[in-house]
């Protein structure tokens, strides 16, 4: 229910709404069929599904530029044929992954809407674009107008309530 709400709230809008990897433990496999009966689409499995870089892994290896390097060369030295998605926190974070090989997403991760746009409309199709970061729906539809292809809601997993369920028995004695 939860999933088909912020699908309802974007329809008209080319934004696909993702979950996240962020789910209950031991729970990953009904949380993410959720999703999907909900009109989602999953972001990733778990961590062999799709590379992400993240901020720790460019604040460790000195930037974007060296870590999707390096990220290039251990796919190629293992054969390994995955997506790479690389999380940004400003446009100048976007220029640089937009110059780099082998990028197939960009997450504008915590970007206002200003900056949601231009980013879309600098990266011009040329790689998919996800939304991140606190998105909830009063927020989502704006979000979903400025052309990005996904929206992840880590709420869609780790954060949703359980529908109280009963079964009871009634003698017929």
């Amino acid at each position: 229910m939860t999933t088909w709400r912020y699908v309802d709230v974007v329809n008209g809008t080319a934004a696909r709404i993702t979950d996240t990897r962020k789910t209950v433990p031991g729970l990953r496999v009904l949380d993410k069929a959720a999703v999907r009966a909900g009109g989602g689409v999953n972001h990733r499995f778990g961590l062999d599904d799709m590379v992400l870089i993240k901020d720790n892994h460019i604040a460790s290896a000195g930037g974007i530029t060296e870590a999707v390097r390096r990220c290039n060369a251990y796919l190629a030295v293992h054969d390994l044929r995955l997506a790479v998605e690389v999380e940004t926190t400003s446009l100048a974070q976007v220029q640089e992954a937009l110059a780099c090989k082998g990028i197939t997403r960009i997450m504008l991760d915590n970007f206002d809407l200003a900056a949601m746009r231009e980013a879309v409309e600098l990266i011009g199709h040329r790689v998919e674009v996800e939304a991140s970061g606190g998105i909830t729906l009063e927020t989502i539809r704006p979000v979903a107008e400025t052309g990005v292809d996904l929206i992840s809601v880590g709420a869609l997993t780790h954060s949703v309530r359980a529908l109280d369920i009963s079964l009871d028995f009634v003698s017929q004695v």
